[in-house]
């Protein structure tokens, strides 16, 4: 009698109990299917934006992106000091050695220690960004790495010889692997779509003002031949830090961080503080949380408790081996006779004066190239516009190892080999340069992106190791002494890199981050 009394009563909990389940089910499915829309609703928005309308709504997060890219000036004028200092007379005479011919200079294998001093403390930076500013956020990190600078330019300024330098360039290194892929990556996140190339790119045109301010203290100091010669330029790097870290105490952090970490509000607050709100075509911030969201559970699915180990997994690792080759590509392709071309103009026959002249001549071209990178981006493709890039490179950079045999020490076969130089600056600033930036930046995952472009840009570090191992033999006459003839070396390298961009880069241009999620998982 109990037993049959009992019945209704469990028999109505368990109907009770499987209403509320498909309740749940319905309202997880309803919420599912408004996201959906909503990032369909979001991809035709960003996609349909034009580049005044995005200016207009992101003004702040333009503002802002610019504020913690200025940081890269500050590396592009330190790395390209290390370089300048080896054509540099007072430096050289107090580093190098006397020479048979009455001059200083520092061997091969000194220059090669100095470049790759600075790279192995990058790479030790990358891997701490990878870390750290996924912890503690975008901007918390740039601060710290910002005092480190500050801590650690005591060392070269003061160093007594050339192995205090190297022990100071090491840890120089640090911040510089930070600055190297911070900004980009908060560029990439804080920005729209039709702006994510132009403000990745904006990160190569630091690059060239630092190098180009560089080369002008320097050219400067010429005629100037005592200490101060070379502790002016160390010293001026003191001016940077400061000014930026008051500045960037004040920036937001990036809403997608927020989003990772789970906190929607910090998100809101930080896409609030990014956007226009007093426009009547204002962002909706409700709508791009939710967008930010729903890209993020989808790219957890596939990347759950993320590590770097699952940049090797499934379609991550299409993504992480176009991030690679992409660094690779812009280390290999003959930038380093650009790094090295007052060294490199010298000794193909240029007097000290035209050589720093026409360094400086090369980075203003190279802003020229950069502004018309901007322009070619608006209309054309990544793939197309770095493609062609990468081909133009190839002929230059042959046409100046053909200089190298044509009579060497003719001094207008020198000026020839600078104007091929000047040419290919141009080329690469306009394409291959700034789409380095954007398309790593564009091509890992948002959930991976921390990981991703730390291990390209660290692939990209050891590469510009072996470059700054072999690059001051084949230039110095106390080795290989190549000279111009090391555009045939560069070259066929260049050859293997237009291959691999032709057959391997896909196109990104005009794709939100959800949608190159979703191409990547059907493997297009």
């Amino acid at each position: 009698m109990s037993h049959s009394g009992s019945s209704p009563s469990a028999e109505t909990h368990v109907h009770s109990s499987c209403q509320h389940n498909n309740n749940s089910e319905q309202q997880e499915q309803s919420r599912m299917a408004f996201s959906e829309t909503q990032i369909k609703d979001a991809i035709h928005r960003e996609q349909n934006m034009s580049i005044p309308t995005a200016f207009r709504l992101y003004s702040k997060a333009i503002s802002w992106s610019i504020v913690l890219s200025t940081a890269v000036i500050m590396e592009g004028y330190d790395l390209l000091l290390i370089f300048s200092f080896f054509a540099f007379e007072p430096w050289t005479r107090k580093y190098g050695k006397l020479q048979p011919d009455g001059t200083y200079a520092l061997s091969a294998a000194w220059q090669s220690g100095l470049n790759n001093g600075a790279s192995v403390g990058e790479i030790i930076g990358l891997f701490i960004n990878g870390f750290v500013a996924e912890r503690f956020g975008y901007r918390k990190t740039m601060i710290g790495a910002l005092f480190l600078t500050i801590v650690f330019i005591f060392i070269p300024f003061f160093a007594p010889t050339v192995e205090i330098l190297q022990v100071g360039l090491i840890l120089m290194g640090i911040p510089w692997g930070i600055f190297q892929i911070l900004p980009v990556s908060y560029a990439s996140e804080v920005c729209p779509v039709s702006l994510r190339g132009h403000l990745t790119a904006y990160i190569n045109l630091c690059w060239v003002i630092g190098q180009l301010i560089s080369s002008g203290v320097l050219r400067s100091l010429l005629h100037r031949t005592d200490q101060w010669s070379y502790r002016i330029p160390y010293a001026l790097q003191w001016m940077w830090p400061v000014p930026l870290i008051v500045a960037i105490a004040f920036a937001p952090e990036s809403p997608w961080w927020h989003i990772r970490r789970g906190n929607n509000d910090g998100a809101k607050a930080a896409l609030h503080s990014l956007t226009a709100r007093h426009a009547n075509d204002a962002v909706d911030l409700d709508s791009a949380v939710e967008v930010m969201v729903y890209t993020n559970k989808l790219e957890e699915k596939a990347t759950r408790d993320a590590s770097i180990l699952d940049c090797f997994k499934c379609h991550n690792l299409r993504r992480t081996e176009i991030c690679c080759f992409t660094s690779i590509t812009s280390i290999i392709s003959g930038t380093t006779l650009m790094g090295n071309s007052t060294y490199f103009f010298e000794q193909a026959g240029m007097d000290p004066t035209n050589a720093f002249d026409l360094t400086m001549a090369q980075y203003a071209i190279g802003i020229v190239g950069i502004a018309f990178a901007w322009l070619i981006m608006t209309r054309y493709g990544r793939r197309s516009q770095y493609i062609s890039g990468l081909f133009l490179q190839f002929i230059f950079l042959i046409g100046i190892g053909i200089t190298g045999v044509i009579d060497p020490g003719n001094k207008n076969v020198s000026w020839a080999t600078g104007a091929l130089l000047l040419a290919f600056s141009l080329v690469y600033q306009s394409s291959v340069g700034p789409l380095c930036y954007s398309i790593i930046s564009e091509m890992s995952s948002v959930r991976l992106r921390a990981q991703t472009t730390s291990l390209a840009w660290n692939i990209y570090n050891i590469f510009k190791i072996i470059n700054g191992v072999l690059t001051p033999y084949m230039i110095n006459p106390t080795a290989w002494n190549w000279q111009a003839k090391a555009g045939f070396f560069w070259g066929g390298l260049c050859l293997l890199s237009f291959v691999w961009a032709f057959f391997r880069l896909p196109e990104t241009k005009g794709r939100t981050y959800a949608e190159l999620d979703i191409l990547f998982e059907r493997r297009r």
